[in-house]
């Protein structure tokens, strides 16, 4: 199953600062790129567990006794660790976002680039989809799903489109959904446009904010001291949760403090944000927003 080269491969797996007997969990295992390049750094003693909701990545699962591989959501990593009897580890990687793999798979629903079913869920044992964004949700829910997840000022509008279609007919299709958005999307803007729409209704089917906040609430429990959180993230609302939570351990308001008034934060943050090169972003499009912030348990 073709998956592209990983993001921000060596860099994100150098900022887990790798002990050869650790234990370390790839939450977002795809095309298992960024595993395999752990497996090389981990020692006979180390161990890694990974997590995919995708059952499509079961396909890729390594075969390597040091590996785990659980068709699960990330945001559960705590009961199934737990159930694998790991308490603690020493360094989490995240890749969130989209798979090349889903991208490029017309059927899944994800690509402005395919006309599909409206599909766009991660796990496709999940019942709920694009369609009942689209044909269920009230004028008031859409609204707040464009303008909230695809930040589009337009989000009013587009809502009354797509309610006053489809009072005539069910919209089922990614190009019926384009048809219905056309006065919205200028030439010279429409793929910038349309990427934020199919943005906003993927982060809603697949709940993907409440899923990365309940995700990082629990790194700070499950990672040793010194143990490092290394996350990549795709445009600003990922990236703004993490930058928050790694500098306040919590996604608003200022930190908490003890008696002393001195702040109270579980992750203290290491270099400076990191982002692709020229180079990398030639090889791979996909590369081209990415942004990795690390972090280590204090």
């Amino acid at each position: 199953m073709m998956y592209h080269n990983p993001v921000l491969l060596s860099a994100s797996v150098d900022a887990l600062d790798i002990k050869k007997d650790g234990v370390y969990v790839d939450v977002t295992f795809g095309g298992g790129g960024h595993s395999k390049e752990i497996l090389n750094r981990l020692g006979s003693e180390g161990k890694l567990i990974a997590f995919d909701q995708d059952e499509d990545a079961l396909k890729n699962a390594l075969d390597d006794e040091r590996f785990t591989l659980i068709n699960e959501n990330y945001r559960y990593i705590k009961q199934f660790l737990k159930f694998y009897g790991i308490r603690k580890v020493d360094g989490i990687l995240a890749d969130f976002g989209v798979s090349s793999h889903q991208f490029d798979t017309a059927e899944r629903g994800f690509s402005t680039r395919f006309d599909a079913d409206l599909d766009m869920r991660m796990s496709q044992r999940n019942e709920f989809s694009a369609f009942n964004v689209v044909n269920k949700y009230s004028y008031d829910e859409l609204r707040r799903v464009l303008f909230e997840y695809g930040e589009l000022r337009n989000a009013n509008a587009m809502a009354k489109a797509i309610e006053e279609a489809r009072s005539e007919s069910k919209i089922k299709t990614t190009d019926a959904l384009k048809e219905v958005l056309q006065r919205f999307l200028p030439n010279a803007k429409a793929h910038k446009i349309l990427a934020q729409v199919y943005q906003a209704i993927r982060i809603e089917v697949n709940q993907e904010i409440e899923s990365i906040k309940e995700f990082l609430h629990q790194t700070a429990d499950l990672l040793e001291p010194g143990g490092r959180l290394s996350i990549i993230s795709y445009h600003s609302l990922e990236d703004r949760l993490v930058k928050r939570y790694i500098r306040a351990g919590q996604f608003e308001g200022e930190p908490e403090k003890d008696f002393y008034g001195n702040i109270d934060v579980p992750f203290k943050k290491v270099g400076r944000l990191i982002v692709p090169s020229k180079e990398e972003i030639a090889n791979n499009n996909r590369a081209r927003s990415a942004k990795l912030r690390i972090a280590e348990r204090i």
